[in-house]
C-alpha cells in the first residue's frame, strides 16, 4: 500500500511539473550557441530579446538625427519645421503642409538638399512671374534680387539664394560681382557660370 501511494504521489508531481512548464510557454526547444571552444544551450526566446526585453539586440534602436528649417512664403503652414538630416526641399515643404494655392510651384527646386538652420522661401505665382520677367529683360542684380530671381542663376538653389540675401543684409550689399564669392558655398566654379548673368549696382 505504501509503495502504491509513493508511485501515485510521484506521478502527481510529474504531472504538476509538466503543467507549470506548459503554462510558462516553454516548448523544450533549445538553440546551441558556440562560445570559443565550448558551447552552451539557450532557449529560442532569448535570441530576440535585448536589454530590458527590447527586440533590438543592444537595447533601443539608434535615434534618427533631425534638423530644423524655416519654411516661409507661399506654403500652407509657414514656420520652423523638423525633418530628418539629409532631407531635400520637398521634405521641408511637406512638413509645412505643402504649397499654398497661389504658390509658384515651378519656381522652386524641390530636389535641392537642405541643412540645419536654413531658410526656404517659396514664392507666389506673381512673384515667380515678375522674377522671370526681370531676368528676361536683363542681368540679375545681386543687390536687389529676391530668392526666386537668384534661383534662376545656374548653380544657385534655395539654400545659396538665402545665403546671398543674408550676406548682403549683414554687409550692406555687394560692391562688385566678384564679391559674391565671399558668400559661403559660392566658389570660383560657380562664379564662372553666373558672371555674365549678374550685376551689382
Amino acid at each position: 500500500m505504501m509503495r502504491r501511494n509513493n508511485i501515485f504521489g510521484t506521478a502527481c508531481l510529474l504531472a504538476l511539473y509538466g503543467t507549470l512548464l506548459w503554462g510558462c510557454g516553454y516548448d523544450g526547444r533549445e538553440e546551441t550557441v558556440l562560445i570559443g571552444a565550448g558551447e552552451i544551450c539557450m532557449p529560442e526566446s532569448a535570441e530576440t530579446e535585448g536589454a530590458e526585453g527590447s527586440l533590438w539586440p543592444l537595447g533601443d534602436p539608434p535615434q534618427e538625427e533631425r534638423i530644423r528649417v524655416y519654411v516661409c512664403g507661399a506654403v500652407a503652414n509657414p514656420g520652423v519645421v523638423e525633418v530628418a538630416q539629409g532631407s531635400r526641399a520637398e521634405d521641408a515643404l511637406l512638413a509645412a503642409g505643402g504649397f499654398a494655392e497661389d504658390a509658384g510651384r515651378e519656381a522652386v527646386n524641390l530636389a535641392d538638399w537642405i541643412t540645419d538652420g536654413q531658410m526656404l522661401y517659396f514664392p507666389t505665382k506673381e512673384e515667380a512671374r515678375q522674377a522671370g520677367t526681370k531676368t528676361a529683360q536683363g542681368l540679375v542684380n545681386i543687390n536687389t534680387a529676391d530668392a526666386a530671381q537668384l534661383c534662376t542663376l545656374p548653380g544657385i538653389g534655395e539654400s545659396r539664394a538665402a545665403d546671398i540675401i543674408a550676406y548682403r543684409e549683414r554687409n550692406g550689399g555687394f560692391d562688385s560681382c566678384e564679391d559674391i564669392m565671399k558668400v559661403p558655398g559660392i566658389k570660383t566654379s560657380v562664379y564662372e557660370k553666373i558672371r555674365d548673368k549678374i550685376r551689382a549696382d
